[in-house]
């Protein structure tokens, strides 16, 4: 039962960075409680906003694949599934950690609770060492 939730939650988490696609793409009419306003602190200036949302695009939906592929790895009880989730949770707070546009208002919304996930894999993968994990 554990493997199938972890496995489960992970892919789901994984999901949930598809919403930025969505928002990057401009896919939905933007509002503030949203989430992410497709600016970035680091590189709006640098690329322009065109750039920072197609570039958005490509790195969420990286992330997306490799929580996808991490959760399909722990339900098939594959051997490689701790390095791809460590991967895609280092990948995704890199993303949202570059990406956040600086402003603390809707910060939940802009990725905090996904944030609190990948430190807690991260430490888990890290520092776990699989024993916080057993059976997996």
């Amino acid at each position: 039962m554990l493997k199938f939730s972890l496995g489960l939650f992970i892919i789901l988490h994984g999901l949930v960075h598809l919403w930025y696609v969505a928002l990057s793409q401009r896919l939905v009419e933007f509002q503030p409680e949203m989430g992410w306003s497709s600016r970035s602190w680091l590189f709006t200036d640098l690329l322009g906003d065109a750039a920072t949302r197609s570039l958005a695009s490509v790195l969420f939906i990286m992330a997306t694949l490799g929580f996808v592929a991490a959760g399909v790895g722990i339900l098939l009880s594959t051997s490689w599934w701790r390095l791809l989730l460590l991967g895609a949770a280092l990948l995704s707070t890199a993303i949202l950690l570059v990406l956040w546009d600086g402003s603390t208002q809707f910060i939940v919304e802009k990725g905090l609770i996904g944030l609190l996930i990948n430190f807690v894999v991260i430490a888990l993968m890290l520092f776990g060492q699989g024993r916080a994990l057993p059976g997996l």
